[in-house]
């Protein structure tokens, strides 16, 4: 946490690698370990707010299309991976950003093209595989929260687990300007 009392999330290592000196909560991959790994640090700590920074696949087509190189900040989020509809959340910290995007959440990563024209349809322009879980526990311990992903593919059926684990650290130095920009 720094000074004022912010706490700054990643889901992978890797995403926080640009982050060595500053500290940080590595929460690990998925729903659950976001949950878990975050209300054990909310419960334990005093934090003022939450900061997630992280990598997502951009899902829409077209002019929907989110760019690879640009910061979006959350301004929604829903599940993908549940049969039934899931409820929306806001994330209750301030938009700061123009460009701001609806992120699905699965715990898995999306690298077919069927299931990314299923989560496009859900509204999103992005997906993850945390952020329904940071979103909802936010929510329930009355804590800001404020979600700035990069892209880092297209989630589509040319993506691979092993492309994002060379292009990961790039947009953690993407991550690190962009923190020191507008969020420090």
């Amino acid at each position: 946490m720094t000074e004022s009392r912010t706490l700054l999330v990643f889901a992978h290592g890797d995403e926080a690698s640009a982050f060595a000196d500053v500290p940080h909560l590595v929460t690990g991959v998925g729903k659950i370990n976001a949950a878990v790994s975050l209300a054990e640090a909310l419960r334990a700590g005093d934090v003022e707010r939450v900061i997630v920074l992280g990598t997502a696949g951009v899902v829409g087509e077209g002019e929907d299309r989110l760019s690879l190189d640009t910061v979006y900040q959350v301004t929604a989020l829903v599940q993908h991976d549940f049969s039934l509809p899931s409820e929306a959340v806001e994330p209750s910290g301030d938009v700061l950003l123009a460009e701001t995007a609806t992120m699905a959440t699965g715990d898995q990563f999306v690298k077919d093209d069927a299931q990314r024209t299923h989560i496009a349809g859900l509204g999103a322009q992005l997906v993850d595989m945390e952020g329904y879980a940071y979103a909802t526990l936010c929510a329930r311990f009355g804590v800001p929260l404020q979600v700035f992903k990069v892209p880092s593919d297209f989630a589509d059926s040319s993506t691979t687990d092993a492309e994002w684990d060379e292009i990961v650290f790039a947009k953690s130095r993407q991550l690190r300007a962009f923190w020191e920009d507008r969020l420090r």
